[in-house]
């Protein structure tokens, strides 16, 4: 990109909404549980055939440093998703290294779907999903407590009926 290109990233004049910090949180546990599974495989592995024991020791030294970069690249992937409500659309924003951007009308939305699993709900935190007709459409909003995600859905539903009503 050129100095003088503009950013196909930027909305001029957007106030972005980020999403809670629980998020990441709960993304660092999900990959500490399945690291901690991973060692205790390739311990049992080490104890069970003593001939692998030094490619253990490498691939347990291995998964401690991928786990490290992945700690702090949870953060870093949390604070990128963001979401701006603009009169006619959605925009949402994601991703640090493969950066995202979605705009969704709002006359275009079929669907707002709101979803929370047993561990988002231990965390407080939902997503918010929209759907459209094209089965390409990715646009969610993870990591939002839930009286906010509430809200979103309400205003977007409302939007969304608004903006149909007049096609």
């Amino acid at each position: 990109m050129t100095a003088n290109a503009p950013d196909p990233f930027a909305v001029p004049g957007s106030v972005w909404s980020r999403v809670s910090p629980r998020l990441a949180t709960l993304r660092r546990v999900e990959m500490l549980c399945a690291a901690m599974l991973l060692v205790v495989l390739l311990v049992v592995l080490a104890v069970m055939v003593p001939s692998t024991r030094p490619v253990v020791a490498v691939a347990v030294g291995a998964l401690l440093v991928v786990s490290a970069y992945g700690w702090w690249l949870t953060g870093r992937q949390v604070a990128a998703w963001g979401w701006v409500e603009r009169d006619s659309d959605l925009v949402v924003t994601r991703g640090r290294v493969w950066r995202r951007l979605d705009v969704v009308p709002y006359g275009r939305m079929q669907l707002v779907d709101v979803t929370a699993g047993p561990l988002q709900r231990a965390f407080g935190v939902t997503t918010v999903m929209l759907h459209t007709a094209s089965p390409s459409t990715r646009a969610r909003v993870p990591g939002l407590p839930p009286e906010d995600a509430r809200r979103l859905r309400d205003r977007l539903a409302e939007r969304g009926e608004a903006q149909a009503a007049g096609l």
